[in-house]
């Protein structure tokens, strides 16, 4: 039973990788993040368009191994429609996965449930952050922009996801 589900979480992280509705620019939107894991070369941008209080449209755009473009493909995918509160609680619960926590029952991963695997391997656990961590930036950056006097309409926000 172990092996099957494996095998689909390959599968799953495999068809992100090749085959990601979510990848691309999205100019409109409000906050433009992006990161990259220097000991590996990973390189991931996000583009999050928000509206209504909801993140309306993601995008990325992204070079590097497997588990970091398929991890932001799910990640953008899971974005998609939530809140921020919604979206910093999913970067919590990842955080908590790739520790070895099973996440609050309330958060429904989908997709990004396939990463769980990578936690057997440290050295990849950076690959498939990468995502989240250069959302949480943008989002931090955002809220500050939000709450300044200034009139930044838009954020963009670089990050290191080197050694923590």
């Amino acid at each position: 039973m172990v092996e099957q589900l494996d095998e689909l979480y390959r599968e799953v992280i495999l068809g992100h990788f090749k085959h990601s509705a979510h990848s691309g620019e999205l100019p409109e939107a409000q906050i433009h993040a992006n990161g990259e894991n220097p000991l590996c070369g990973d390189q991931v941008t996000f583009h999050l368009k928000l509206g209504n209080g909801r993140i309306d449209r993601v995008r990325f755009q992204g070079k590097g191994c497997a588990i970091s473009q398929a991890a932001s493909s799910m990640f953008a995918a899971a974005l998609e429609g939530k809140t921020t509160a919604q979206a910093r609680q999913l970067i919590e619960a990842m955080k908590a996965l790739m520790q070895g926590t099973e996440p609050d029952d309330a958060i429904d991963l989908g997709d990004l449930e396939a990463l769980s695997g990578v936690r057997k391997f440290p050295v990849r656990v950076k690959c498939a952050a990468l995502s989240w961590n250069v959302v949480e930036q943008g989002l931090a950056g955002y809220q500050i922009s939000k709450s300044s006097t200034n009139t930044i309409s838009d954020i963009v926000v670089g990050a290191k996801n080197g050694r923590d």
